[in-house]
């Protein structure tokens, strides 16, 4: 018999909606690689894998899972994936990362499968069309497949091509659209125009994809947070995608853009000045039945969150109790939030210990530093999850 392959490939980074998802690599790292905010794929070349060799991926993954399921049924568990087998599986190193990460997505039970690395659309149509269609015939359990796409190559296949890729079992694809004002889109060498962001959100919603478009609030900076507001939700009212995922900007040293913060031509908005940012959007957003979602601990408001038209008001609520808080509990919601303690302005209320340990730090930091130092930590809490 031959020698079952015990390992597959996977990429660096998945959305934070697909932790629990099963992770296979279609291509690697992105054809573009040029956007001033991203620090994923840089100095790594872009490649397509061949049909074959993600098959081959797949059958892999395919018979780590059965493995799995047959150590379940050993251990006594009738196939079950529980917290025996993973410790199984984590307290043995024979057993790769790909057992462990098949593991625990058998564990959690999603059947949820995303294809990495940036830009999968940009496979030949019938390819990718093979690899779904196997894919759907060995992992005849999975629910979703999910993948990231440009717009601009989203706007190279028609319709009826991305139709095709839906019925051979793409389910949902997420874009980074991150603004739709074109003088920042140039700035941040987005290589996409406004128009083109909506003619590729048309062309996936009319093929019937679910369409996942990412916003990144801060993006403008103070030069241009108004106009990256207005016109990016602008965009999506033409286009209606069935989920926006806001994505705050974050600009670590290794990210490109950091260069343009040191020459002092890009300036970071504040928390509260992107409070207002993210206020002046969802006003804007108007006529569409998309689902917003700020999932993310980068986000400042995780509760800027809801169903359109019906939840608009909810979420211009959660933004203007922010504001309207006292400038120390602004500052102690801030740090907690940043630090994982908080995820709602409410929290300030809910736990009086956690609030004076929060109150105490910030006092203790500005009197040794000073309000910029307070500010110097908050920004090394949050950078660390970019």
């Amino acid at each position: 018999m031959e020698e079952k392959k015990l390992a597959f490939e996977q990429g660096p980074i998945r959305p934070p909606n697909e932790a629990r998802s099963l992770l296979l690599r279609i291509t690697r790292n992105c054809p573009w690689n040029q956007c001033l905010f991203c620090p994923v794929y840089k100095r790594r070349k872009f490649s397509l894998r061949s049909v074959e060799e993600i098959k081959e991926d797949i059958q892999a993954a395919r018979d780590i899972a059965d493995d799995i399921k047959a150590l379940s049924w050993k251990l006594g568990n009738r196939g079950v994936v529980n917290d025996q087998v993973i410790s199984a599986i984590f307290g043995n190193s024979q057993y790769s990362e790909s057992y462990r990460s098949v593991a625990l997505w058998l564990y959690y039970g999603t059947g949820a499968c995303f294809l990495q690395d940036a830009d999968n659309l940009i496979m030949r149509t019938a390819d990718l069309v093979e690899v779904l269609t196997f894919l759907r015939e060995k992992f005849p359990e999975i629910t979703r497949v999910t993948t990231y796409t440009r717009s601009r190559t989203a706007i190279r296949k028609s319709v009826e091509a991305l139709r095709q890729i839906r019925e051979a079992g793409l389910d949902r694809v997420h874009v980074g659209l991150e603004t739709g004002y074109d003088p920042l889109l140039k700035l941040m060498k987005k290589g996409v125009s406004a128009a083109q962001h909506v003619e590729a959100g048309k062309k996936m919603v009319a093929a019937g994809l679910e369409l996942s478009e990412y916003v990144m609030p801060g993006l403008g900076g103070q030069e241009m947070w108004k106009e990256h507001a207005v016109e990016t939700a602008k965009v999506l009212n033409q286009i209606n995608p069935h989920f926006i995922r806001l994505r705050s900007l974050r600009v670590p040293q290794r990210v490109p853009l950091y260069q343009k913060l040191v020459e002092g031509s890009f300036t970071m908005q504040t928390d509260d000045m992107l409070a207002e940012e993210i206020r002046v959007f969802i006003e804007t957003l108007d006529g569409i039945t998309s689902t917003v979602t700020s999932d993310h601990i980068m986000n400042l408001l995780e509760e800027v969150s809801g169903k359109f038209p019906e939840d608009k008001e909810k979420m211009l609520k959660v933004i203007s109790d922010y504001q309207a808080l006292p400038d120390d509990d602004r500052l102690i919601y801030r740090m907690g939030r940043r630090g994982g303690a908080y995820q709602s302005t409410r929290d300030l209320n809910q736990d009086p210990a956690t609030y004076q340990k929060l109150k105490n730090l910030v006092a203790n930091i500005k009197a040794k530093e000073g309000q910029d130092g307070v500010e110097k930590f908050i920004t090394e809490m949050v950078d660390r999850y970019v």
